[in-house]
């Protein structure tokens, strides 16, 4: 049948998650949490699935090379045999791919295909490049990238680990899957500097790509009430930034009332312009990071954001 159920996908993140603290886990319901609040203000098209980033290391090459790769979200029980017909990227994913390109950055979808039903380590993927004024054709994918990265000079053992992905939330399996799937593909043959991009928004007069997270709001004698950004994250917006054009990006909170109950409070984002603007220029200690390991943060008042509402999304 060639097709992997939510039971195998869980099996294959629990070897390929290092960890899953409780900042990660979050982070998952966030991103499903703000797909489901674009969808009911109507903008549901108009945002991408997530995906990766990577740059080019080396001495003398870091980062002059850079590439985006969106997958397919492989649906649990649905067959993805080696002769089907690859899928069309939609129309939205080629005008957010067509602002990638102008800004410098190659930009794939990639579609997957499944050996053996059930075995994660069988799917195998086909890149098709995007935002070019010809038409292209699939190719296998990572072998269709071998012009931008380094080949790795040895083996690299991912599927190592011993992690319980069982806490991963239902509706975040698929997506997960996919994109650690794919993103294992790309590293076992490349070294490359790798970060997540949550999504993509397609805006009214540029592209936005999202940093999503899950805040309560901390209190400043300086600030009044902020949200805290991880280093990490304000670098790659600031990359962003740099790149110009028609790309721009977001920082999008959903704002709980505490750590225990999670209930909702609002949903904020702020442009990067104006959280360069008024980000800290001192940076704090945070919590735990993705991986595990102490932050830092920079403090951004949250006076500053805006509410995801319908007459907001409408002016970026």
């Amino acid at each position: 049948m060639s097709s992997l159920s939510k039971e195998a996908m869980r099996a294959y993140l629990s070897r390929s998650i290092a960890s899953l603290n409780r900042n990660k886990l979050n982070g998952l319901l966030a991103e499903v949490d703000f797909r489901a609040h674009l969808a009911s203000l109507g903008f549901g098209d108009r945002v991408s699935r997530g995906g990766w980033i990577a740059r080019k290391v080396g001495a003398g090459e870091f980062a002059r090379k850079t590439a985006v790769f969106f997958p397919e979200t492989i649906t649990p029980a649905n067959p993805y045999p080696s002769s089907r017909t690859l899928p069309q990227p939609d129309v939205g994913l080629h005008t957010i791919c067509a602002t990638f390109h102008q800004s410098g950055i190659a930009a794939f979808f990639c579609a997957a295909t499944i050996e053996q039903t059930n075995v994660g380590e069988s799917v195998g993927w086909n890149a098709i490049q995007l935002g070019l004024p010809t038409a292209q054709t699939y190719q296998q994918f990572p072998g269709s990238v071998t012009h931008l990265f380094s080949q790795r000079t040895r083996k690299y053992k991912y599927l190592r680990h011993k992690t319980n992905a069982e806490v991963i939330p239902s509706d975040a399996v698929a997506e997960e899957f996919s994109k650690e799937n794919l993103r294992i593909a790309f590293q076992t043959p490349f070294m490359a500097e790798v970060s997540d991009i949550d999504g993509i928004l397609w805006g009214q007069q540029f592209t936005y790509p999202l940093e999503i997270k899950e805040k309560t709001a901390a209190q400043d004698n300086r600030l009044g009430e902020f949200f805290g950004l991880d280093t990490g994250p304000f670098v790659k917006l600031a990359y962003y930034a740099a790149k110009r054009g028609n790309l721009h990006s977001l920082f999008v909170v959903r704002e709980i009332d505490n750590v225990e109950t999670r209930r909702l409070v609002n949903w904020w984002f702020i442009k990067f312009e104006e959280l360069a603007k008024f980000a800290s220029w001192v940076s704090l200690a945070g919590g735990p990071g993705m991986g595990g390991g102490a932050s830092r943060v920079v403090c951004i008042p949250k006076a500053e954001f805006q509410p995801v509402t319908r007459e907001n999304l409408d002016r970026l």
